[in-house]
């Protein structure tokens, strides 16, 4: 009897394939259950959760530190820098040297208007001292000498009317009074032109105010050749050297004053009409990402900025942290407005979140339901609905895009209120 089996065609145990269609049975009827399962309770699908909570809305922008009325400093004269006793960076208070120029010109300046000074005090002094009383004494002698004259006259007018003297004698006695008078007049004359309110103590008391001024000029000089700190602050800036010559209006240093340290930024001119002064901000430098500091807005420029669209925007920072730095890059969080108790849920629920009619997937009764919302402020991640959707509504992401108005979906809250 020959077998018709091939040598390595064993047959299988009853067993075995009792456990194959075991199994296959098991897998065909857990596929069959999962899908009557999502056929009768639906697709099951992650949900947020409406709630109501506080909510805060900013507005986010990028800027610079900066410090209100940055001082140039410079020469007002013309020099050569003898020394700089203050490095780039340092802190300086009002009134310390910065730059000090060579100043033995002016110096002399200064010893040469004091001299004049000097010597025109001791014109005014001989003319109280010698003058004065020189003129007083002269007066009085032509006074004796006017009288004398006078006197002569008259005797000798007498005699010739009695015809003792002759006419000549009259002739010279009128000379010799007439002679006595015009020196009385002299003498008065000297008097008065030495006395304080004469003409010659005029002329010294100018000579003596112009010296003063001269001096005023040459110390102002002096002053100049010291270029000193304006306010209290930090060099930011230095474009001198020793040995270099410097003229008047030219910057020489840069001084960020000491005082209440500010942040400029740009904000986009479309969220003009939610800014006020007086709003509060929390900012940040990108070099310290993690720190933050409060700030105040207190400057909205009238003007937009027609090629970027923005409108330049001033905060205050009350209690600046040391780490902040001239022109450091920052970005602050402005609260333009702010919800204690209202209806949230978070953006990314919301189809069409920046569109004219904004709406989200409700799931009601086990179904996707399409509901239009009006939206109210918006957070970073959550905003705020007015209408449309009530506290504890499950929403479903507008990222699911495999679920449909009217598809049947069973919920699985993940969050509330809040992103995933």
């Amino acid at each position: 009897m020959v077998d018709d089996m091939a040598p390595n065609d064993t047959p299988t145990p009853p067993r075995q394939r009792w456990l194959k269609v075991t199994l296959l049975s098991v897998l065909a009827l857990a596929v069959l259950g999962f899908a009557l399962r999502n056929l009768i309770l639906g697709k099951p699908v992650e949900t947020y959760e409406a709630v109501r909570s506080g909510l805060v809305q900013t507005i986010v922008a990028s800027g610079n530190v900066i410090t209100p009325g940055r001082e140039s400093v410079g020469a007002e004269i013309t020099g050569h820098v003898a020394r700089i006793p203050v490095d780039e960076g340092q802190t300086v208070r009002h009134d310390q040297t910065l730059i000090e120029l060579d100043d033995k010109d002016e110096r002399a300046a200064v010893d040469q208007a004091r001299t004049a000074i000097a010597q025109a005090e001791a014109k005014l002094r001989q003319l109280r001292e010698v003058g004065l009383p020189a003129a007083e004494q002269g007066l009085k002698q032509a006074k004796a000498n006017a009288l004398q004259a006078h006197q002569q006259y008259e005797r000798a007018k007498a005699l010739q009317a009695r015809g003792f003297v002759g006419q000549s004698q009259l002739d010279d006695a009128q000379r010799n009074l007439d002679v006595a008078e015009s020196q009385l007049r002299a003498a008065q004359l000297q008097v008065a032109t030495n006395r304080p309110t004469g003409s010659d103590y005029a002329l010294a008391q100018t000579a003596l105010d112009q010296a003063k001024s001269n001096l005023l000029v040459a110390q102002a000089r002096l002053g100049h050749t010291v270029i000193r700190a304006p306010v209290d602050g930090t060099l930011i800036a230095r474009t001198v050297e020793v040995g270099d010559t410097v003229q008047p209006g030219k910057q020489l240093m840069a001084l960020a004053p000491a005082g209440e340290t500010q942040i400029v930024v740009q904000i986009d001119e479309k969220n003009l009409a939610q800014l006020a002064v007086g709003q509060k901000a929390l900012g940040s430098a990108d070099a310290f990402p993690r720190r933050r500091f409060a700030a105040e807005l207190f400057y909205i420029n009238p003007g937009i900025d027609p090629l970027r669209g923005s409108v330049a925007v001033k905060l205050k920072v009350p209690n600046p942290p040391a780490y902040l730095r001239q022109d450091m890059t920052v970005s602050v969080d402005i609260e333009v407005a702010r919800r204690a108790d209202t209806v949230v849920i978070p953006t990314d629920a919301v189809h069409d979140v920046t569109g004219a009619q904004p709406w989200v997937l409700l799931v009601r009764e086990h179904r996707a339901t399409r509901q239009a919302v009006k939206l109210g402020l918006r957070g970073d991640a959550r905003v705020e609905v007015l209408e449309g959707v009530s506290p504890g509504d499950a929403l479903i992401p507008a990222t699911y895009a495999a679920v449909a108005a009217g598809q049947r979906v069973r919920a699985i809250p993940v969050a509330k209120g809040g992103a995933r």
